[in-house]
């Protein structure tokens, strides 16, 4: 039986008390939420997780990070240091996302070395593959596909991205697009349903998917095959009739017992942001939302994890649930690990802005920032930092004045000159 059987036959797991205990809610509660679909806990039969996540209603909004070679850049062994780097610095889930180099060997090697729940995009592997022995996207079957989606849930993976909404009504959608399909996995299958003249097989064998989802307790993160690429392109006509069929599969995993998050939009003006989520919980009945940025401007490259972040906190603030980072390097290249960090802390911080709205006590953390900072208690305000090493190296650059206060005031500091008298 699945983790969500199990649930909805009030059987609460070893997995479900060491999660809800690591999220400071009642292991029945945490249960309840994922009987009815509305958490994920993304965590393979397979592999004993060492640090589970939950992702869903209620609970603290979780930050993915994205990692992977290229075709330009396959570089194993600085991808398990940007691992490293993005686990130390707070993400809660990885995603691998190759495309070059030895694609099963960096995974395996990459999800050897994470204890957090791990995520691919399979139909990259199985694309490359095709495109290897045959030359051609179009050449891949299904076969090969589904035979990529059991092979990485056996070695061990969490949970897919699998873009099983997309459909030849959608692709014919975005047709006038400015920017047309900016998901690689939507534009993948994009390309072998307009050259096979044939309908999704994610979608037209969903079935099967929910069978391998079955046998290894693997989540499902319903991809976006159509998220716009641009503002131009938001909540167009594409975008929600994906959205409608993605509300239909969360349906048929729940009656599965498959555990199942919807992805969402990439690009959007900053007042779509709440009703984009609005709209994917009322269709989706609750299920937990996962969210790239979204990107507010389009205008801002090497500064995209900042215009990400503010999209983040007003979609974590209307409902999301998990965000996967976007670094300074998105539209650009292969984020450096630096880039790495920056992604995680700013899609960290993001999701801490909305937790403070949407969780009671989650304003603790800053009010022992805040008493730190009246003390001057430096070690304690470093320590307290989001990212430690990068406060302690900006605080140490440039020294104190004899009574504590830092360069910025000097010996003007508010706290020194409204401190009560001796």
């Amino acid at each position: 039986m699945t983790q969500m059987e199990l649930a909805r036959q009030g059987r609460i797991t070893e997995l479900v008390r060491a999660t809800a205990e690591r999220e400071g809610v009642a292991a029945e509660h945490l249960a309840a939420l994922l009987a009815q679909g509305r958490a994920v806990i993304p965590a393979n039969r397979r592999r004993s997780l060492e640090e589970p996540r939950a992702i869903g209603e209620g609970l603290t909004i979780k930050v993915n990070a994205n990692l992977g070679t290229s075709g330009l850049a396959s570089d194993l062994e600085s991808e398990l240091r940007k691992l490293e780097a993005v686990l130390a610095a707070g993400a809660d889930a990885v995603m691998d996302l190759s495309t070059g180099g030895d694609i099963p060997a960096t995974r395996r090697k990459l999800l050897s070395q994470c204890p957090r729940p791990f995520g691919t995009v399979p139909i990259y592997q199985a694309a490359l593959e095709a495109v290897q022995e045959s030359g051609s996207v179009a050449a891949m079957e299904s076969e090969r596909l589904f035979a990529v989606i059991a092979e990485q849930a056996a070695d061990g993976v969490d949970f897919v991205t699998v873009h099983a909404g997309l459909t030849q009504r959608a692709v014919a959608l975005a047709a006038d697009r400015v920017t047309g399909i900016v998901s690689r996995g939507g534009s993948l299958l994009a390309c072998w349903m307009r050259a096979n003249h044939a309908e999704n097989p994610l979608l037209a064998e969903f079935d099967r998917l929910l069978e391998i989802a079955r046998e290894y307790e693997l989540t499902l993160s319903l991809g976006d095959g159509l998220r716009p690429g641009c503002l131009a392109d938001a909540t167009d006509a594409a975008q929600l009739h994906e959205l409608g069929v993605l509300a239909e599969l969360v349906k048929r995993c729940r009656e599965a017992g498959v555990q199942a998050m919807v992805e969402g939009p990439g690009h959007l003006p900053l007042d779509q942001v709440a009703a984009n989520v609005q709209v994917q919980k009322s269709l989706t009945g609750g299920a937990p939302f996962y969210v790239l940025g979204p990107l507010v401007t389009d205008v801002a490259p090497g500064f995209d994890h900042i215009t990400a972040a503010i999209g983040g906190a007003v979609a974590g603030m209307a409902g999301a649930d998990f965000i996967c980072y976007v670094t300074p390097a998105e539209h650009l290249g292969l984020p450096t690990q630096e880039e790495a960090v920056q992604g995680v802390i700013a899609a960290r911080i993001a999701g801490h802005a909305a937790d403070l709205v949407r969780q009671r006590g989650a304003r603790d953390w800053d009010d022992r920032m805040a008493r730190a900072r009246c003390r001057l208690d430096w070690e304690g305000q470093i320590g307290l930092a989001m990212h430690p090493e990068t406060a302690r190296r900006i605080h140490n650059r440039s020294g104190r004045t004899p009574d504590g206060g830092c360069s910025m005031c000097g010996d003007l500091c508010v706290f020194r000159l409204n401190a009560p008298p001796a």
